[in-house]
């Protein structure tokens, strides 16, 4: 992907709420509906969907038909991926190649879910066997673990996950699609103060299950040229692994598959993690951004914490950080939550994120976290760099 051959053209966004009452289907209308009002071309230009599962249509086993037939595109090419977090990021490799093979033109890579509005059914595999008799009923159980972990291991200071927390809520409370639930000031202590959800997890650690939906526009460049299209986002850097460490019978559970993507992505793209300048990481919990800040390379093993505490994050710093507020002040619009911090890339790119419009953005590195399994970090690690 170090080509600028591939090229996000467009994209939309609904706003994420809690307990919407609406379905996958509608939250993805009006997403499509942005992305036809914003490019300006027409519905049958689009020869190609990509959508992720989801939790609130688990159950369905024809998603992506179903979704082409609501929309009413016509596809010669049609893709889901069960990636969790991580299938946005994903879904735009996947066109990519799609689009390069001829297999298509233009893509609707789309993300859709209701989450809190319709439970999800039994995920299934080791739950039923290792976990659910033990409590550990899901994702906050396991980050606790997780989180339990690093801080055997490492230093982990407090106050740098305080730092993140409110660092995302300010730039929270300048996103109107973030739930309004969220949109409340936080500082430093309050914080400290939540209360444990999984020790040593609080509950400012974590994210809120909401309904939403966003997706993005991939076409080649020469087609979008074509079209008319003068805005671009060109991914020239990817890198993903799944199972990271699954082959062992004995991991560090604090190691992610991030050491691995993220260096191959930054590769592709000629970078480094200095030169990155927007980062939006999937962030299911604050420790999973001090991770990832340290195994993608922005700093070593255990100094994920100095580093934050040393680095400006806000909208006007040295490496703004989820400038929407992330899926923690945001919302986490179920399995659709690996393209909120996408759709916010594209968007600052594009010049188009108003009052936190990040200065003079070039790059962005956008990250996903796929899938909680047993006794294990993460099942997916995904990166992807973003440039103009």
């Amino acid at each position: 992907m170090t080509r600028r051959d591939i090229a996000i053209v467009g994209y939309g966004e609904t706003k994420v709420e809690l307990r919407s009452g609406r379905s996958s289907y509608d939250l993805a209308g009006e997403v499509f509906e942005q992305i036809l009002n914003s490019t300006g071309i027409a519905k049958s230009e689009i020869d190609g969907i990509c959508v992720s599962e989801t939790m609130s249509e688990t159950s369905n086993p024809f998603w992506p038909v179903y979704m082409a037939e609501m929309l009413g595109l016509v596809p010669a090419w049609t893709q889901v991926n069960g990636l969790g977090g991580a299938s946005t990021i994903a879904g735009i490799s996947r066109a990519a190649s799609a689009i390069r093979d001829g297999q298509c033109t233009t893509v609707l890579v789309l993300a859709s879910d209701a989450q809190s509005s319709y439970p999800p059914t039994e995920q299934g595999a080791q739950r039923w066997e290792f976990q659910y008799p033990t409590g550990l009923r899901g994702p906050v159980g396991v980050f606790g673990l997780l989180s339990q972990r690093y801080r055997m291991q490492y230093s982990l200071k407090d106050e740098a996950l305080a730092k993140l927390a409110v660092t995302q809520r300010n730039h929270a409370l300048m996103n109107p699609n973030a739930c309004s639930k969220l949109k409340t000031p936080i500082t430093e202590q309050d914080y400290l103060k939540s209360k444990y959800v999984s020790e040593p997890l609080r509950m400012l650690d974590s994210v809120m299950v909401c309904d939403g939906a966003n997706g993005v526009l991939v076409t080649s460049a020469e087609n979008a040229k074509r079209l008319g299209l003068k805005k671009a986002a060109y991914p020239t850097g990817y890198g993903e692994i799944t199972n990271f460490n699954g082959d062992k019978a004995i991991s560090d559970i604090t190691e992610t598959g991030f050491s691995v993507a993220g260096p191959k992505a930054l590769k592709q793209a000629g970078l480094t993690p200095k030169d990155i300048k927007l980062f939006t990481p999937y962030d299911d919990f604050l420790i999973a951004i001090l991770i990832q800040l340290e195994q993608i390379g922005f700093c070593g093993r255990g100094e994920g914490s100095d580093f934050i505490l040393n680095t400006d994050m806000t909208y006007k710093g040295t490496l703004p950080l989820n400038t929407s507020g992330g899926q923690i002040s945001a919302g986490q619009p179920g399995l659709a939550g690996g393209g909120l911090n996408l759709v916010e890339a594209v968007r600052q790119l594009f010049g188009e994120a108003g009052e936190r419009q990040v200065e003079n953005v070039t790059n962005a590195m956008v990250t996903g976290i796929g899938v909680i399994p047993y006794a294990r970090n993460w099942g997916v690690s995904n990166v992807m760099i973003l440039e103009k």
